[in-house]
């Protein structure tokens, strides 16, 4: 039986690849997945960017799938879940592609450092948040009513 813990995280990993790659790289533009290694090669850096989109697809597929053998899962808490799911993406993300390989930076240039220390600020905050958020949830389950409910009189 799939957990919401589990859908959640795996669906926010996916999701916030998607987000990534579609804000900075293709919105934004400021990197692609390969340009750290490749500056000047439009073609392998398109085939690394779409790689990179399969990849999260596969993620959220995982994530609907797990989502779909158990339920009902409580909204707040898949939410939270998804969140820090999110930052965890960032996280790792930043950890290894920015910082030990680099494949690429958020964003090149004189404030590269500052651009990838924000980067893995915001994942481990989403991060922070997002299990905050799930655990309030869990425990206003526990203690018999979800958090946020609204009970009419």
């Amino acid at each position: 039986m799939a957990s919401t813990r589990a859908a959640g995280l795996v669906l926010g990993l996916g999701i916030g690849g998607f987000i990534d790659g579609i804000l900075l790289h293709q919105l934004m533009g400021w990197h692609h997945m390969l340009s750290g290694w490749y500056p000047h090669d439009d073609r392998l850096n398109m085939i690394g960017d779409g790689l990179f989109h399969a990849g999260c697809l596969v993620l959220v597929i995982v994530g609907v799938a797990l989502l779909s053998r158990s339920g009902p899962h409580p909204g707040r808490e898949l939410l939270g879940y998804g969140v820090a799911g999110w930052g965890v993406f960032d996280v790792v993300e930043g950890l290894v592609d920015h910082e030990l390989l680099g494949v690429h930076h958020v964003r090149p240039g004189p404030h590269q450092v500052a651009y990838d220390v924000g980067f893995l600020l915001l994942g481990a905050t989403l991060v922070a948040i997002g299990l905050w958020v799930a655990n309030s949830a869990r425990r206003g389950r526990r203690s018999g009513r979800a958090a946020g409910d609204v009970h009419r009189a």
